[in-house]
């Protein structure tokens, strides 16, 4: 039978490389901590780690293992964090995990508002260029609630927020920029070079995809690895950028237009269990923002 110690001894012995670290920071004694660990190898039917000259690395089963003993401990620490929660304490942790753009765009006034209501509550945050990296993590227990697309697949619960506009960011002196319903046809943007994203970025698949229903597959003039340079880069001449609307600076130099057709995107929270009091709250507070905080 395999314990939760035995995890920790396990992932602390790969993170710090060394067996004399790793009781060192356990507080344990070396042998104390080589008998759990071969008795949580004898228990999975192999060894889970290869002593060498300067280190220790996983092995093959270790490795296999090691997603799996980590996402066991960050739940047993959730689990804590949501008994304190639920007693009332004023010491908690909310872990949120995002993508980019919301982070950029949605959550700041959330939080400030939050903020402001439970000041004792503390929120950490994590980030991702991509829904799928951050479906990905949340799986592997990596935070109480995720923030992003609607997740395909998702066994647990999910609540949708709104919808996410998309608008076109072009330089003041560009043609198109006058036009007069405040609308291009993507089509209207076929020869020209983008402004583009990482290719570990979801919001290259959310251009790749308008232009591809428009007719065109968009050729790069620059790839921006911030997801939050784009509308600036866009508004200093480098080509079209198509962004979230709530990503764009108060006091662009850019300017906005509505692509023709319309480009959306639906917006959830979700959560492995059903959620407690406290990310019921979060999420009842982020689903008011991202309902009226539309900017398209």
């Amino acid at each position: 039978m395999t314990t939760l110690r035995q995890f920790e001894y396990l992932v602390t012995v790969v993170d710090t490389g060394s067996f004399t670290r790793a009781a060192e920071r356990l507080y344990v004694t070396q042998p104390a901590l080589s008998h759990q660990i071969r008795a949580l190898e004898a228990a999975l039917g192999g060894p889970l780690l290869e002593r060498l000259p300067r280190t220790v690395r996983p092995t093959p089963l270790g490795r296999a293992v090691l997603p799996h003993a980590r996402a066991a401990l960050a739940e047993t620490e959730r689990l804590h964090a949501a008994a304190r929660r639920a007693s009332g304490l004023e010491d908690g942790e909310l872990e949120i995990g995002t993508v980019y753009s919301i982070s950029l765009g949605i959550l700041p006034p959330v939080l400030r508002a939050w903020r402001r209501e439970h000041p004792g509550v503390r929120i950490r945050l994590r980030e991702y260029p991509h829904g799928d990296r951050l479906r990905g993590a949340m799986a592997a227990g990596a935070a109480d609630l995720a923030v992003g697309p609607v997740p395909d697949g998702w066994d647990g619960p999910i609540r949708e927020l709104g919808v996410e506009e998309f608008v076109l960011v072009l330089p003041a002196d560009d043609p198109l920029a006058a036009s007069p319903y405040r609308t291009v046809p993507l089509a209207e943007l076929a020869d020209r070079a983008w402004v583009h994203y990482a290719p570990d970025n979801g919001l290259a698949e959310v251009l790749d995809q308008a232009c591809a229903a428009a007719g065109f597959h968009p050729v790069a003039a620059i790839r921006a690895e911030q997801t939050s340079a784009a509308p600036l880069l866009a508004a200093a001449g480098l080509g079209p950028a198509l962004v979230p609307a709530t990503i764009v600076p108060p006091h662009s130099d850019g300017v906005l237009l509505r692509p023709d057709p319309p480009v959306r995107r639906t917006l959830a929270a979700y959560t492995r269990t059903r959620p407690d009091r406290l990310t019921t709250a979060f999420t009842d507070l982020l689903a008011t923002h991202a309902r009226t905080d539309q900017r398209a």
